[in-house]
């Protein structure tokens, strides 16, 4: 199952278990930076944290932080962080208005 998600998307097998580590561990840090009473469990942690790290690679990208794409490094993890807080206070905003 994971050769054809990989394949479809067009990233190796490694990569995409990077990406989901990555996303799971940057959900995890954006979670106890802002603690709360958030719906979901360790699924939603990692969904947050993967959209997190395409926000964050997005915002880092936007404002010339960083121009590396798909790589492991320090400045990846930080961004990732940052977007999944982005997204973690979009959130909460969209459930507190509606």
């Amino acid at each position: 199952m994971l050769e054809k998600i990989s394949q479809s998307i067009g990233l190796s097998q490694e990569t995409l278990i990077i990406w989901v580590v990555l996303g799971l561990v940057s959900g995890l840090v954006a979670k106890l930076i802002l603690p709360g009473k958030d719906k979901g469990g360790l699924i939603s942690t990692a969904l947050i944290g993967i959209a997190g790290s395409f926000i964050g690679g997005y915002l880092g990208n936007y404002f010339q932080i960083t121009s590396e794409v798909g790589g492991l490094s320090v400045m990846s993890f930080m961004t990732a962080i940052v977007g999944a807080l982005v997204l973690l206070i979009a959130l909460r905003l969209f459930r507190l208005l509606f």
